[in-house]
């Protein structure tokens, strides 16, 4: 929210919230799309504006009597992409730094965000019981993280890189923890000649193949970190070898003689 806030601030800073219209929303997303930006990220700059006004205005802060309606565009339909098991080969088998290939594991070995990896501490990977707990605290930040079991291959490469750690943070980089892994993931995916691949399409990369080989769907979204089994199911039921089949078999009328009434 503090990165997103310059461009928000920058057009909505000087009002009351009072004094926040539908149209001042819709002069913002006209600007941000004239600067390039994609309406995911305006959608995603004007809710955090939203939350911000909508926490301002709840008990026991009434720091403001009432939250304006903030008027977003259209939330666009999740990204479909996700990396197949030969992808994922490639991706792993191409040239890149030893923390970004540490990231990705990390990535793809527990559905974390990238933000959570890159956060995550030594403190919080436990080798005696096996289990990564992605989330700072007790009490969160919970969105879209979880404490999950390591599999083998990562507790190898987690084991590698604790012998070798200058840092408390598990992602580092001379003796630096790292902000940001931009640069040396888009060389890597470019190196292994794939497109249209972000960090988190690592993630949903993750969930799909939890779905796809039969992992059941609560347990999905608790290694997602889901607030909730239905976004889970909402997102990758689809996913699911048996998703609808029943109901396809319901609607198999090329062989009504040998259908009962």
């Amino acid at each position: 929210m503090k990165h997103e806030s310059t461009a928000v601030l920058g057009h909505f800073g000087h009002l009351r919230p009072d004094q926040i219209t539908d149209q001042l929303c819709r002069d913002y997303t006209r600007m941000r799309r004239q600067a390039g930006k994609k309406d995911g990220t305006i959608w995603t700059e004007l809710g955090h504006l939203r939350t911000a006004l909508v926490w301002a205005s709840r008990p026991p802060r009434r720091m403001i009597d009432e939250a304006p309606y903030i008027e977003r565009p259209q939330k666009p339909a999740p990204k479909e992409r996700w990396l197949t098991t030969q992808e994922i080969g490639q991706l792993l088998d191409a040239p890149m730094a030893h923390h970004i290939r540490l990231a990705i594991l990390l990535m793809l070995g527990t559905a974390g965000r990238v933000t959570a990896i890159l956060e995550l501490t030594w403190d919080r990977v436990d080798f005696e019981h096996g289990v990564i707990d992605l989330r700072t605290s007790e009490t969160g930040p919970r969105k879209g993280r979880a404490r999950v079991p390591m599999n083998d291959g990562l507790r190898a490469a987690l084991a590698g890189a604790r012998q070798a750690a200058l840092t408390d943070h598990v992602i580092e980089w001379g003796g630096e923890p790292v902000k940001s892994i931009k640069t040396g993931f888009n060389a890597a995916v470019k190196a292994a000649g794939l497109k249209n691949v972000t960090p988190h399409v690592l993630r949903h990369t993750a969930a799909v193949h939890l779905v796809a080989n039969g992992a059941r769907m609560e347990r999905v979204s608790q290694f997602l970190g889901h607030s909730s089994i239905a976004v889970t199911e909402r997102v990758y039921a689809r996913f699911a070898p048996d998703h609808l089949r029943e109901e396809a078999a319901i609607l198999d009328f090329a062989n009504l003689r040998n259908r009962k009434a």
